[in-house]
């Protein structure tokens, strides 16, 4: 980063974006650098544990971010050794 500062945006309820992505253009003109940055907490409360607050951190792999994983939603995949079809 060159030192600017940038907004960033929060959500409904307060919080910043688990993930941030900044793109970089290219000097030479071609397609950007997308820089990844993901939300980790600043550190955590003694006596209850809260996050005292977030900060940045770099993340070199820029992995697809994940999708929430909700109790009513179906697995990925089938698990071993088990069937898929439920006629038997």
């Amino acid at each position: 980063m060159d030192g600017r500062v940038l907004p960033v945006l929060l959500g409904p309820t307060g919080q910043p974006p688990k993930t941030y992505r900044i793109p970089v253009p290219d000097a030479a003109g071609g397609p950007p650098t997308v820089l990844v940055y993901r939300r980790v907490p600043r550190g955590h409360s003694a006596k209850l544990g809260l996050p005292r607050g977030w900060k940045y951190e770099y993340d070199p792999e820029g992995a697809a971010s994940r999708r929430p994983r909700w109790p009513w939603s179906k697995p990925d995949a089938t698990p071993g050794g088990k069937r898929d079809d439920t006629d038997g």
